[in-house]
């Protein structure tokens, strides 16, 4: 259904009372807050986890297969999100995501059974994957169109930061030791308790018009085809080869210290550069048509381009890392700010355009692409890893580099941008 230019859930909008504003900065407020906590805690249990699986003597294709089952339940999960969300409303669809991940939490450290842990990983992701969708969208939503941008840009920052956060304590507290998971699930449980402040939302203005489930994700998925392929090469190279950044550490003859501060510099890169790249979209995009940089949404084109340029850069100077392994952190640092670079533009390009359940079903549909590109890094990148990390390894991140740079420089800007 087409988005009506006034939109009576934005905060911005005439008319909106005070109180509605108050109500959507504590909103924010709390969904930043919980989404801190929730996910420092989740980044020191995935590490900790790859680490526990790999002393465990299990094959690293096995962990890295692990590593992508919290991204296949966020992919299966996305799809229906709008559905869930319209039957369950959207703060108890948050609290309910961020219970789930307490739970899982629990069930790690209470047995050694991998098929149940496969499972609770599973239903984990699926949790992370519905407040991934929900956060996202409410952050676009009411943040000030002109410094949508700015603001998103600061959430996914925060985001970045919880990157560096969560494995830093990691390393700090043990990377193998049993205190490291319960700091892991007291800081998730903290997030629940966040979630809880989240004040009543204002109803979707398209709640009963829009379509949910698989016919509103593929009528997203057509609208935004070419954000959607930026949300892949982001997820692939910042969320996905984060995941298994610890084995790749591992395979250059680092401590497990080590190859766990490599997630930190993916992190931090995440953390780096995401704000200027929001800051950029709001202020280039104010320029006419005209010229390179040309309107907002050529500007949040042209942008994509030079990041997708940085991350086959990054690739093709894999192989000197086998020589001289400081050069992993700085490639990790570039990996993760690139990567999440491009999910931040595809994120600021849709939440520009979309609102209530139609922004939902959009957000998902990105979260599915990212989630695509986290679910194929690890487990294509582990298989790698173990054939040939000289060889196999470096082959793969230029192709998927080469190939989403060389896709986003055909695309033109249209209605299907």
């Amino acid at each position: 259904m087409p988005v009506t230019p006034h939109r009576p859930t934005d905060p911005t909008a005439p008319g909106f009372s005070e109180a509605r504003r108050d109500s959507a900065r504590l909103g924010l407020l709390a969904i930043f807050g919980s989404t801190f906590f929730e996910l420092t805690g989740y980044f020191m249990l995935a590490p900790w986890l790859l680490l526990r699986l790999k002393g465990a003597d299990l094959p690293t294709w096995l962990a890295g297969l692990f590593a992508a089952t919290a991204w296949l339940g966020i992919f299966l999960v996305t799809p229906f999100a709008s559905a869930l969300t319209r039957a369950l409303g959207r703060r108890p669809t948050l609290w309910l995501s961020g219970l789930v991940p307490v739970l899982a939490g629990l069930a790690f450290g209470l047995t050694q059974e991998l098929r149940l842990w496969f499972a609770v990983q599973l239903l984990a992701g699926m949790a992370s994957g519905l407040r991934w969708v929900l956060a996202e969208s409410v952050v676009a939503e009411f943040s000030p169109p002109a410094r949508r941008g700015r603001w998103i840009g600061i959430f996914e920052t925060m985001v970045g930061s919880t990157f560096v956060v969560g494995p830093t304590l990691l390393a700090w507290i043990g990377p193998r030791s049993a205190q490291s998971l319960w700091a892991a699930l007291a800081l998730m449980l903290a997030g629940l308790i966040w979630s809880l402040a989240i004040p009543p939302l204002p109803p979707e203005h398209d709640a009963h018009e829009a379509e949910v489930g698989l016919r509103g994700v593929w009528r997203a998925l057509r609208e935004h085809p070419v954000i959607m392929l930026a949300g892949f090469a982001g997820g692939f190279f910042e969320s996905g080869l984060t995941a298994i950044l610890p084995l790749y550490g591992l395979a250059l003859g680092l401590g497990a210290a080590a190859a766990t501060l490599l997630v930190s510099a993916s992190g931090f890169g995440s953390a780096i550069l995401m704000l200027p790249a929001g800051l950029l979209a709001d202020r280039l995009g104010r320029h006419g048509p005209a010229g390179f940089w040309g309107d907002a949404r050529q500007t949040r084109l042209q942008l994509m381009r030079i990041f997708a340029g940085i991350t086959l850069l990054g690739s093709l100077l894999l192989p000197w890392v086998a020589d001289k392994p400081w050069l992993a952190w700085p490639l990790a640092f570039v990996w993760g700010g690139a990567g999440g670079c491009l999910y931040t533009l595809s994120m600021i390009d849709i939440g520009s355009r979309e609102r209530g359940i139609t922004l939902v079903n959009s957000t998902a549909v990105l979260v599915m692409s990212y989630t695509l590109g986290g679910v194929l890094a690890p487990a294509l990148g582990a298989a790698a890893l173990q054939w040939s990390p000289r060889l196999g390894f470096p082959a793969l991140l230029v192709g998927v580099a080469a190939m989403g740079l060389a896709m986003l420089l055909r695309a033109r800007i249209g209605n299907r941008v």
